[in-house]
């Protein structure tokens, strides 16, 4: 952890928890890690009790488990936990482009295809592609003028910071998702929801196939 939080407004227990899921999202904690109260307190230079609050809310979410001796561990998710959170990433992701393509801005189109010009520079850098990718998603969920449904994708990428390496590590992945970012943005620009939709969900099932390729490997 890099020992900066993120106030923004918000209670040190909230900042806390944002810290510890950032952590989970970019590999700092991996699935199996134990999470120390003592060592996370340290980290952020803070109390204990915002860290314990912290560590309740994960629990709550499903992110970490309590296991005995060992305390609270990262948790990782079996096989039928993993189809079923991208069959419901694949219905929201879906949802979003059907409503971006109704809803974006020309700004907000114009930043998708900055998006995508950074990503195609990227393709041998998995990690900076998972960034951008993220940053993508992000703008078409904002665009889509829909609060519920963000939070509900919010509430899924705390689920998929689980999943360990990014799916940019399968060799082509970055090459093939850039065409499909391509088709879900073509279809935005031209308001053709019916297209957009459809090409976020496809987008989403090749996702899906890369991280169970990536398990085998």
């Amino acid at each position: 952890m890099d020992g900066i939080l993120d106030r923004d407004n918000v209670s040190l227990g909230e900042a806390v928890f944002r810290a510890l899921c950032r952590s989970l999202g970019d590999g700092t904690y991996r699935p199996g890690d134990r999470l120390r109260e003592d060592e996370v307190a340290r980290a952020l230079n803070v109390s204990r009790t915002p860290v314990r609050e912290a560590f309740g809310r994960l629990l709550a979410k499903g992110l970490v488990e309590q296991t005995g001796a060992r305390g609270l561990v990262v948790r990782s998710l079996d096989q039928p936990e993993l189809l079923e959170l991208y069959a419901m990433r694949e219905i929201l992701e879906g949802a979003a482009a059907r409503l971006a393509a109704q809803y974006a801005t020309l700004p907000e189109i114009a930043s998708m295809q900055d998006q995508l010009a950074r990503f195609a520079t990227a393709t041998t850098n998995p990690a900076e592609c998972a960034r951008i990718n993220r940053l993508f998603h992000d703008t078409i969920t904002r665009a889509s003028r829909n609060r519920y449904l963000d939070h509900a994708l919010v509430g899924l990428q705390d689920s998929i910071a689980l999943l360990g390496p990014t799916t940019f590590e399968v060799s082509g992945r970055p090459t093939s998702a850039m065409v499909e970012h391509d088709k879900i943005l073509s279809a935005i620009s031209a308001r053709d929801a019916d297209r957009a939709e459809e090409a976020a969900r496809r987008h989403i099932r090749e996702a899906l196939r890369a991280r169970l390729n990536l398990q085998l490997r």
